[in-house]
């Protein structure tokens, strides 16, 4: 039966889907430790108070995975004391800049011709194998980080639920962390208080009409073949988790060890 861990999560006016990672259980038995590994969306609009939350958790380092266009349309993160902020982006900065301009702008008919008929959803899966395949170099980067000096850390993007999601699932997987609880973890961003505000430009009646909002909602619902999507790319690619940290990641025996000592109870 799992241990349920009481939840000391905050109510952050400006910074979504925020929480601790901390009590996810691994298939030895573990849990990963509470205060040192934290997920979110931007911190762009963080007020005086979230600051101060944020700050008094002791953070070393905040991974922030947005790119230019990201953080042009948001802002940068608020800046907190003493903490190290890696930007570290995780898609092309030109990369889909118009594709998030007509979902923002553009009318029902461009809608439809860009996300009806699965091709929403698709387009998420292709980003998530894209990414497991393609930025090795950067989730290398960030388990490095960890194994040294970069705990307690925060990852983030602009909703914290894909790229961040992507990185959380990734040092979990490094962590041996159960794959059910990782998956609950990364469904946990469908809550509603947890969920990217969407922005659609003009004042069209249907900016927000029940089929708009149908349209858009695969590109910023957490859904399970999202993730899926991503592992089975880990199996197709290096032939399972070890070889994917290994060679994949360039983990060796020792770092995933040193990392286990640091984030795990």
């Amino acid at each position: 039966m799992t241990q349920q861990v009481p939840s000391t999560e905050p109510e952050l006016a400006g910074v979504r889907n925020f929480r601790d990672v901390g009590g996810l259980p691994t298939v030895d038995g573990r849990r990963v430790r509470h205060g040192v590994l934290f997920r979110s969306g931007h911190l762009a609009h963080a007020t005086e108070k979230d600051a101060a939350f944020l700050s008094s958790l002791g953070l070393h380092t905040v991974f922030d995975f947005r790119n230019a266009a990201d953080q042009k349309l948001e802002g940068p993160d608020v800046e907190l004391p003493g903490v190290r902020n890696v930007n570290l982006p995780l898609s092309d900065p030109a990369d889909g800049a118009e594709f998030w301009k007509m979902v923002r702008d553009g009318d029902l008919e461009q809608l439809r011709a860009l996300l009806d008929d699965g091709k929403a959803a698709n387009r998420m899966i292709a980003s998530y194998r894209s990414i497991i395949k393609q930025r090795t170099a950067e989730h290398s980067q960030v388990l490095r980080a960890l194994t040294e000096d970069s705990v307690p850390a925060l990852m983030h993007c602009a909703a914290g639920k894909d790229r961040a999601g992507l990185s959380i699932a990734v040092t979990l997987l490094a962590l041996g962390v159960e794959r059910e609880a990782i998956l609950a973890d990364y469904l946990e961003s469908n809550a509603r208080h947890r969920r990217y505000r969407v922005h659609r430009g003009g004042s069209s009646g249907d900016a927000y009409s029940p089929e708009v909002m149908e349209l858009l909602s695969p590109l910023f619902d957490a859904r399970a073949e999202y993730l899926d999507a991503a592992f089975e790319t880990i199996e197709e690619t290096w032939g399972g988790v070890d070889a994917y940290l290994s060679e994949g990641l360039g983990l060796t025996p020792e770092l995933r060890e040193r990392l286990r000592e640091r984030l795990l109870d």
